[in-house]
């Protein structure tokens, strides 16, 4: 038997005058995604405070907004790269320093990755499609999740989502210009969350590979012009870093020998794959934390930890890739619907496969790389199996994608049986109706088919957006369930009415110095001002030094050393270390609103 998949997607027909209702549609779903992402956003504060401190170094100099300095006076940075902080730092510059300016762009970010990614997966399958697909992503609950937080991911997704629709577009025409942009969309991604970007990498060659219009020496030169393009995009600044003079810029974080190649490779690399280097506590804590992935395996997406977050959507993707691969087997080299299939599957593929048995530091959120790709198989292979409703296999198949979608949706609630239990009741009545109407040949449940599969997730990632988030590692969900991390929430607390007016008050380039940036964080945003972060994130790293703390403290520009700053590294501010051991034995100790201080100018 032929189904209709077999055949390229012919070109859409022309509305009819009055009828083109997708654009309005389009309209009021990106309308729709800013209000879910906009809503009550600064309930959650300033979210993640180590990158909120970030922005605000960057909003107050230059120097550590281009490199994404932890502190305005450039000891350290985080332990990324800065492209995100170069788009809230010079957000929070126009608009003013506040929880706002820290949390928005973020929402920006994830309107416009809706919007590319219903116009990449339009160019294949038409409107109705693209508009599904962009729903899907909108109310992914991680998607929710990280767009109104502020993480590198949230960019990191935007930008991948943008070398997609280039991909495509090169791909329709054999495009080298399309395809060497699909490589900058890449290389800045990288220069945001580095390694992880490369993971849409296969996807994007093998479908251009697979079915660009042009000889196969054309496809694979224009291949390595794409490649030049995005070693140019992430190499011009991995290159200002290396040839920067060391002694007038931060300290790359996370690295160990102050080398953002080395952090690619170590800290950002392999380490997060393997472990080991810097695989820190979360290569330890994998197994059975639900803040770090739970276990590893290749049911680990499905899981705990990270089920709730991806998965919604994830069984109905995998068996409309493999209906959609199968139906469309026979078709041309070029046809243009497999090679959407196979660049979103792959995307779907690798992400997964990496996400489910790296071993280092991994966080549920990471997940949300993936969201893109199954909102974008979930909306082309529904679309197309309801274009060939005709034949009983493929009727079969869409239904087992609902089918997919509801159930697992149902079993996902069903993990919190106090939330709102009609919803996944209403879910599972659904999903018999409609999988039943889809075998039996009911022509008008596409709309009630389309609700269905995306009914539960939909309703997650509204609970998701009514819920306050803050700390190192946010899980979505309803407010009775969103802290399920065991307890690995931000480090560091409020500070003392008493010390953030002692800190106001002092003039010199730093108020205070206090162990990890984490710590730091805090005392910088409560004040308004700069605070060393000694050894960074995890106060581990070697910076700064006790000869450089020294100078720092002899030419008075630190103000005071803050005791209490949680370090679990080795390095000058791990365990108090060795700065905090010449403090105490030179400065005199006093106390300050209930904390220990060091008056050190």
């Amino acid at each position: 038997m032929t189904a209709t998949l077999t055949a390229p997607a012919p070109a859409p027909a022309a509305p009819a005058p009055g009828r083109n209702w997708t654009t309005p549609a389009l309209v009021v779903l990106l309308a729709g995604t800013a209000v879910l992402y906009l809503w009550h956003l600064t309930d959650s504060g300033w979210g993640n405070s180590y990158y909120a401190a970030a922005t605000q170094a960057g909003a107050q100099s230059w120097t550590a907004w281009l490199f994404g300095g932890s502190d305005a006076g450039g000891v350290i940075t985080v332990d990324k790269p800065p492209a995100s902080l170069w788009v809230s730092g010079l957000f929070a510059r126009v608009f003013g320093f506040s929880g706002w300016t820290v949390l928005a762009p973020q929402a920006i970010e994830g309107v416009l990755a809706v919007w590319l990614l219903h116009a990449a997966v339009k160019r294949t399958s038409g409107p109705v499609a693209g508009l599904m697909a962009g729903t899907a992503l909108a109310v992914t609950p991680v998607a929710v999740l990280m767009f109104r937080f502020n993480l590198p991911d949230a960019l990191l997704v935007l930008l991948m989502v943008a070398g997609a629709y280039c991909a495509v577009r090169a791909t329709e025409r054999a495009s080298a210009w399309w395809l060497a942009l699909a490589g900058v969309a890449v290389g800045f991604a990288f220069l945001t969350k580095m390694g992880q970007a490369l993971l849409v990498l296969p996807a994007f060659t093998a479908a251009y590979l697979l079915a660009a219009p042009t000889s196969l020496g054309k496809r694979f030169l224009h291949l390595l012009g794409a490649g030049l393009a995005l070693v140019v995009s992430a190499g011009w600044f991995v290159l200002l870093v290396e040839v920067w003079p060391k002694e007038s810029r931060p300290y790359i974080g996370g690295s160990s020998n102050d080398s953002l190649w080395e952090l690619a490779l170590g800290y950002n690399g392999l380490g997060r794959i393997f472990g080991g280097a810097g695989g820190g506590m979360g290569g330890g804590m994998g197994n059975g934390n639900i803040g770090f992935g739970g276990s590893t395996g290749i049911d680990r997406l499905f899981g705990a930890s990270m089920g709730g977050e991806i998965s919604w959507l994830l069984p109905a993707a995998l068996i409309g890739l493999l209906a959609g691969l199968w139906f469309t087997r026979r078709a041309p080299r070029t046809d243009r619907t497999r090679a959407a299939l196979v660049l979103w599957g792959l995307w779907v593929l690798v992400n997964g496969v990496v996400f489910s048995f790296m071993s280092g530091i991994t966080h549920p959120y990471y997940t949300v790389a993936a969201a893109p790709g199954v909102a974008a198989i979930v909306a082309i292979t529904g679309r197309e199996l309801w274009r060939g409703r005709a034949h009983l296999p493929v009727r079969v198949a869409l239904a087992l994608v609902v089918a997919a979608a509801g159930f697992w949706g149902f079993a996902l609630l069903n993990r919190y049986p106090d939330w709102v239990p009609a919803v996944r009741w209403t879910v599972a009545a659904l999903t018999v109706l409609v999988a039943t109407a889809i075998v039996m040949g009911v022509r008008r449940v596409a709309a009630l088919a389309a609700v269905t599969a995306v009914l539960s997730s939909t309703a997650f990632g509204v609970a998701t957006a009514a819920t306050a988030h803050s700390g190192s590692i946010p899980m979505s969900g309803p407010g009775a369930y969103a802290d399920r991390m065991g307890g690995m929430g931000e480090m560091g607390g409020g500070t003392s009415q008493e010390l953030v007016d002692l800190l106001k008050g002092t003039t010199g380039t730093w108020a205070a110095a206090t162990v990890s940036a984490q710590s730091a964080a805090q005392l910088a945003l409560d004040s308004g001002r700069p605070v060393i972060g000694i050894g960074g994130w995890s106060g581990g790293d070697p910076a700064p030094t006790l000869e450089e703390f020294q100078r720092y403290v002899a030419e008075g520009r630190i103000g005071y050393y803050v005791v209490g700053g949680r370090g679990m590294g080795g390095g000058p501010g791990g365990g108090g270390g060795e700065i905090g051991d010449w403090v105490a034995a030179n400065f005199e100790e006093t106390t300050v609103g209930g904390t220990t201080v060091y008056k050190l100018g």
